[in-house]
């Protein structure tokens, strides 16, 4: 197998993982994941990301605290939500979450189903460990534009461990909290979460993947 052909092969095989195994993963795979994730090129080499990785107990109480919040706190991103997802990007979007809630059984129109789903978020789907992202503010969009990098370069390095992943922007939407949360200083803004572990491969929200757009879709090939 070419290295083409293995790092095709970790693109194919990973995925958003929603529902995790309690078991923990040893300290020195995530140090391998770490490390590998690290060597990512960024603007200028100035390699903005830093992150805050939780114990099994540092995320069980990160998990208590945080749908605390969510019940009584008001979402307060340090990025701007999309405006919306026009034409192609709201197809993709609705698709996806349909195979979703028709992996898990919420039926169309099931609010309090879909709801219930969404709140799953801040569960970390009960991942063993969270991993928080953030970028200085004084970077702006190229320092978040690196770490998103980062991010990708993490979820591959952790498949290659073996260990699944899914990157949250919903944690980040309580960005304040989770600041002060983890003791990181305002001057870094909370881009996402990527809680990760081992995939329950019998939970039905891992049943399904989603697809890819084509070359055709977007390249355009220029002569």
């Amino acid at each position: 197998m070419t290295r083409y052909d293995t790092l095709s092969a970790l693109l194919d095989e990973r995925y958003s993982c929603r529902a995790f195994r309690p078991d923990p993963v040893p300290r020195q795979d995530i140090e391998r994941i770490l490390d590998a994730a690290r060597q990512v090129p960024s603007w200028c080499n100035a390699q903005p990301w830093q992150i805050s990785v939780t114990s099994v107990a540092a995320t069980d109480r990160f998990r208590t605290a945080l749908k605390a919040e969510v019940a009584s706190g008001t979402p307060a991103p340090d990025l701007d939500a999309p405006e919306g997802y026009p034409g192609v990007y709201g197809d993709r979007r609705r698709t996806c979450g349909w195979q979703l809630y028709d992996a898990v059984g919420v039926e169309k129109g099931d609010r309090t189903g879909s709801a219930k789903q969404m709140l799953r978020n801040y569960d970390l789907f009960d991942a063993p460990h969270v991993a928080i992202v953030t970028s200085p503010r004084a970077l702006g969009p190229y320092g978040a534009m690196d770490t998103g990098g980062f991010v990708t370069a993490f979820t591959l390095a952790a498949r290659a461990c073996g260990v699944d992943t899914i990157p949250q922007a919903a944690v980040a939407f309580y960005a304040e909290f989770v600041r002060s949360h983890f003791g990181i200083a305002d001057d870094r803004m909370v881009l996402c979460a990527i809680s990760f572990g081992y995939a329950d491969p019998h939970h039905p929200a891992n049943s399904f993947r989603t697809d890819r757009a084509a070359l055709a879709d977007i390249v355009d090939w220029q002569t």
